[in-house]
């Protein structure tokens, strides 16, 4: 399961529950959209009901995502280039490769691009998050 996939075909995954996303009205007209690619996704025996998804999102020069929300913890960990995160409520973020970034399961993910618009970036996604909800839910989700 090695294909490349968009943010918004990451909820339909195999395995990885449903879901889509959104755009984000002034970014809407972007052509260009982030690359996802699942690396694992494990139970978690000690916590019931739990799975953990490690995914890549590979952002090309210039990529704006779309406005959505992850009812899960999620860690992101900067492999490569520099891309600036938000959340709802929230100063924007500016990361470069080995920064972190947090969304919890209450945030609305409301900026994530690339800051450049000449070279890509990457980053690695840690997701802990109920079995029976889906990766990625539209727009703030009533958040």
């Amino acid at each position: 399961m090695k294909a490349i996939y968009t943010i918004a075909a990451l909820g339909l995954l195999a395995g990885f529950g449903s879901g889509t996303a959104l755009a984000h009205d002034e970014h809407a007209a972007t052509a260009v959209q982030p690359n996802v690619t699942p690396v694992t996704q494990k139970d978690m025996p000690d916590m019931p009901g739990k799975e953990i998804i490690v995914i890549t999102v590979d952002y090309p020069p210039g990529v704006v995502e779309h406005v959505h929300h992850h009812d899960a913890n999620a860690i992101v960990y900067v492999l490569q280039g520099n891309i600036i995160e938000g959340v709802k409520g929230q100063p924007e973020q500016h990361l470069k490769a080995g920064d972190t970034f947090y969304e919890g399961p209450n945030d609305t993910h409301t900026v994530g691009r690339n800051a450049s618009k000449t070279e890509p970036a990457k980053f690695l996604v840690f997701i802990v998050k109920d079995k029976n909800k889906p990766v990625v839910l539209p727009g703030d989700a009533g958040h």
